[in-house]
């Protein structure tokens, strides 16, 4: 069972996703200039750049985002239909489908889509989709024959959680859905260049929308604006999940305590992890990937050799699963463990580590290990890796 504990935190507010005394995910959200992620804008095509076959939009302020021309849905600020070509000067509506990293601007799409607690409409591919994580053939059937016959000119993705679910909640999330979307679509023609038409959640309300039904166990805020932000988003889209809503008020001890959320930040942001066995991880983000090195550090175990690198290189696959989702480190991943003779070992270590990071609810692949032994993991970039994030929060403060 899962809490989520929300506060502030040096001007930021902070999210934290917890399973016992373990911390699973955190977000940092400052209070200004949060982020552009899911926001729907008009945009005014800047360039057009035809060797990498991408146009630069300007969505306002001098904030200019990629836009793929293989985009197969393109919507006309005038209504317009689309005709397969992009000029200089069209204004188009587009969504922020991954946040600015570093030196990339964000990347922009023309697929507009919304997403709910069942499912993401979306106005690409009319298209029924289902969340890698549902393995249920027959329910899948039943459920796409189902929103066959009411999803209308509309592509849908179904989310984990729809898996069960009351079909008149699921109706009722679809109805809000393509009515939201449908007036976004119509309400363009009326407003003028570089208008923020949809303004995405703030990511603390997210991790409500995201998390598993039935794994949550309580919802903790210290804050009371933020208190009264949750129990509105609730009683409006998850009336089930308002008993779990709580405010913490105990000023001899505060939530930041109770919780260790200083301690948890800085091991969070460190370089280097300890495991129990007393090997180590040396976690490096750089601009093109993440190397992560596994080291036997303190372990005296009177193993065989063999028998103490397979278990330190387990132990590390787990923690590896752990921080990654934890520092959201996403691109391209390689991973350095201690190097193994035996195939049937390496082959048993790749089928653990797929079977760990399987788990995480960011799509994340093992590719392959290289002949330098390097195993190569690949994770779907979306928001911010959290080192970021608290860089930027520290450049904000000491301003």
């Amino acid at each position: 069972m899962n809490k989520l504990i929300i506060t502030r935190w040096n001007g930021c507010v902070l999210t934290l996703l917890q399973s016992g005394k373990e911390t699973l995910q955190i977000d940092i959200e400052p209070e200004e200039n949060h982020s552009f992620l899911g926001n729907i804008y008009i945009g005014k095509v800047n360039n057009i750049v035809k060797n990498i076959n991408a146009a630069f939009v300007d969505i306002g302020n001098g904030q200019m985002g990629y836009l793929s021309l293989t985009d197969s849905t393109v919507h006309f600020a005038d209504g317009r239909p689309f005709d397969g070509k992009l000029r200089q000067g069209d204004e188009v509506l587009v969504q922020v489908e991954r946040d600015a990293v570093k030196t990339k601007a964000p990347v922009l799409t023309g697929n507009l889509n919304i997403t709910g607690r069942y499912f993401v409409l979306t106005s690409g591919k009319k298209q029924i989709g289902f969340s890698g994580k549902i393995q249920d053939s027959g329910w899948k059937q039943q459920m796409k024959e189902y929103l066959e016959g009411i999803k209308g000119n509309w592509g849908i993705i179904v989310r984990t959680n729809a898996y069960n679910a009351p079909v008149e909640s699921l109706k009722e999330e679809l109805d809000q859905l393509k009515e939201r979307l449908t007036g976004i679509l119509t309400h363009a023609g009326h407003r003028t260049c570089y208008s923020l038409l949809y303004s995405s959640t703030p990511s603390y309300l997210n991790g409500l929308r995201d998390s598993f039904q039935s794994s949550l166990e309580s919802v903790i805020t210290d804050e009371q604006d933020i208190y009264g932000a949750v129990k509105e988003y609730l009683n409006e889209h998850q009336k089930e999940d308002l008993h779990l809503l709580a405010y913490y008020e105990d000023p001899l001890l505060p939530l930041k305590k109770l919780y260790r959320i200083e301690k948890t930040m800085n091991e969070a942001l460190g370089k280097k992890v300890w495991m129990k066995s007393g090997g180590y991880l040396v976690i490096e983000p750089t601009e093109a990937l993440v190397v992560i090195d596994v080291n036997t550090g303190k372990y005296s175990g009177k193993k065989a050799l063999r028998e103490t690198i397979m278990k330190i290189n387990l132990e590390a696959a787990e923690e590896i699963g752990h921080q990654i989702r934890l520092r959201n480190l996403s691109g391209i991943i390689i991973i350095d463990f201690i190097d193994m003779d035996k195939e049937e070992d390496k082959k048993l270590l790749l089928k653990r580590l797929e079977e760990i990071v399987s788990r995480d609810p960011v799509k994340t692949a093992v590719v392959e290990i290289t002949k330098l032994n390097l195993v190569e993991i690949t994770r779907k970039k979306i928001r911010k890796p959290l080192y970021e994030q608290a860089l930027q929060m520290k450049e904000k403060i000491s301003l």
